[in-house]
């Protein structure tokens, strides 16, 4: 075979493992993200559930980067607390190691079986669950398929003197090859941005008799620290605790890196001990039928006993990485600010991250009626900035909102999940909506030179104000409660508003008749009723908007 050929052979087979995965997690993701979603409402403070939290859901979705970004979401979001999320990542660490155990099992010799078995459901089935289950059969077997392609680009190079001086250095039993070899385990996971990619090279490396089993352990260490890059990556420009979050997951895949390679010869003769036959025993091919359990256990082993030496101090380790990353004063950001790109978070995460957004418009918008209210009364150009302010900020948090929502939804998901999503987009258009309305009527009283502080037409418009407001607290109200509002007694109280908004316009203009106002103000008041009456209409659609969502619960 020449360079050409093992090359093209090599990227195609890598190409194929990756969609394969991709697909297989994808698949997983549809099918559980009800389950994943009850596992994670079911965390508490204790330590010991989160890890279990973490590894059944890095079991579901296969792959511990989407479950530690999904981990500093959460952080981020205010839906978990940093011990928690740390437990969660302990977990993450353990459950992601059945991905081994699975691409261990004889490369290749399923893999076209499994596309076929799966591909008919995903294709042609009607059903939601068959056509994920279908989608997953087939993601192993692409998933096989890739690794044989990738094991059949190896096995030429165990002959070739070239590559064989290349690698040597990895090659030796002492510890200058065996940090070589976390070293570069760590920097090409940290490139290809997959360690279940990196474990199935290895897989083929192994299995082709081109490395040793002490090797292929060494790179699987080295892979467990290149795949902390992702969450590190997905918290740039997060809160303070998704920081943390991030930052405890790479040191304590480092430390435990670093504890099982002083005594790295003891844990591969324990491997050795504890998995039948020898690792580097070769067959009449040239390849090691054995040692893909050896690695997928040394994989297993390494998670497992780093989670539970570290286990006892992960507060210790959750004061650390405080250290590390200390308070820093809050601002108010015009700028939302989501965790990692689209295509690495769970439907369900992207959900709840969106979810929190909205919620904090709706605090902004509050704050906003306050200002705005106060700007009535004693016109101070200050808070007529502020409110201004107020409004762009809801505008560029609803943009990015629905910019992230819609991206989220091209991807796989329940027609729950989708119908949760549609909703979140309405709510936040709403509250946008609104914000433009409250700065129109701070605007028109910007305008509005010479009115009165005082008098009939100025109560009456602060007091159906007030109304409004309160109205407008009651259809929103639904985001934060699983409670819904009596939707009969919200469109009546939203009729009775809509007439006493006609009622506000008559009297003020009968008083502008009898030259008890300047004619302007017929106009301005008139201009200011109308745009508490679209608050009410938007109101009333966030009503409706809400009550086509699932409350998420908050973790305390």
């Amino acid at each position: 075979m020449s360079t050409f050929q093992i090359i093209y052979t090599l990227l195609g087979g890598l190409g194929i493992f990756f969609y394969g995965m991709r697909t297989m997690s994808d698949a997983l993701q549809q099918a559980a993200s009800d389950v994943i979603t009850k596992v994670i409402n079911s965390l508490t403070t204790n330590r010991y559930l989160a890890v279990v939290v973490g590894m059944i859901v890095t079991m579901i979705v296969q792959s511990s980067s989407v479950t530690t970004v999904m981990v500093v979401g959460f952080v981020n979001a205010g839906l978990m607390q940093l011990t928690q999320a740390i437990g969660v990542i302990f977990g993450s660490n353990i459950g992601t190691t059945v991905t081994g155990w699975i691409i261990s099992i004889k490369i290749g010799k399923y893999g076209l079986l499994l596309i076929g078995l799966g591909i008919f459901p995903a294709l042609f089935s009607k059903n939601p669950k068959f056509q994920s289950a279908g989608k997953a059969l087939f993601g192993v077997g692409m998933v096989f398929t890739g690794l044989e392609f990738m094991s059949g680009a190896f096995k030429p190079l165990r002959n070739d003197p070239d590559f064989l001086n290349m690698i040597s250095y990895f090659s030796g039993q002492d510890y200058p090859s065996y940090i070589a070899s976390v070293v570069t385990g760590c920097l090409l996971t940290m490139i290809i941005q997959s360690s279940s990619a990196m474990l199935g090279i290895t897989m083929a490396l192994a299995t082709s008799g081109v490395i040793s089993f002490p090797t292929a352990a060494a790179l699987v260490m080295g892979e467990n620290i290149g795949t902390t890059i992702t969450a590190l990556l997905a918290s740039v420009g997060a809160s303070v605790n998704a920081k943390r979050a991030a930052r405890a997951h790479a040191i304590f895949n480092t430390l435990g890196v670093v504890l099982m390679m002083s005594i790295f010869p003891i844990y591969v003769e324990f491997i050795e001990w504890l998995i039948p036959g020898l690792a580097d025993t070769v067959a009449e091919d040239g390849s090691k039928p054995q040692i893909a359990a050896h690695i997928a256990a040394s994989h297993t082993i390494f998670n497992v006993g780093a989670s539970l030496a570290f286990l006892p101090f992960l507060g210790h380790l959750a004061n650390l990485v405080k250290r590390i990353t200390p308070d820093k004063a809050v601002k108010e950001t015009p700028k939302l600010v989501l965790i990692g790109e689209s295509s690495d978070i769970l439907p369900a995460t992207a959900i709840i991250q969106a979810d929190t957004e909205v919620r904090k418009m709706k605090d902004i918008l509050e704050r906003m009626y306050s200002v705005s209210k106060e700007y009535l009364k004693d016109k101070d150009p200050k808070k007529l900035a502020k409110a201004r302010d107020y409004e762009r900020i809801t505008d560029n948090i609803q943009k990015e909102v629905t910019l992230f929502l819609c991206k989220v939804m091209e991807r796989p998901m329940s027609a729950e999940q989708s119908r949760h999503s549609q909703a979140i987009i309405k709510v936040a258009d709403e509250f946008e909506s609104i914000a433009d309305y409250l700065e129109r009527i701070v605007n028109y009283k910007a305008r509005f030179k010479n009115d009165p502080q005082t008098g009939p037409t100025i109560d009456e418009y602060n007091k159906f104000m007030e109304e409004v407001w309160e109205f407008f607290q009651l259809c929103a109200e639904g985001i934060y409660s699983a409670d819904r509002v009596d939707p009969d007694m919200v469109i009546k109280k939203s009729e009775e508003l809509r007439v006493w908004a006609d009622d506000i316009r008559d009297r003020h203009l009968e008083r502008v008749s009898k030259g008890d106002y300047e004619p302007l103000s017929a106009l301005t008041y008139s201009d200011m009723v109308v745009a508490l009456r679209k608050i009410r209409a938007h109101a009333l659609n966030v009503s409706e908007a809400v009550a086509m969502t699932k409350p998420v619960k908050r973790v305390e």
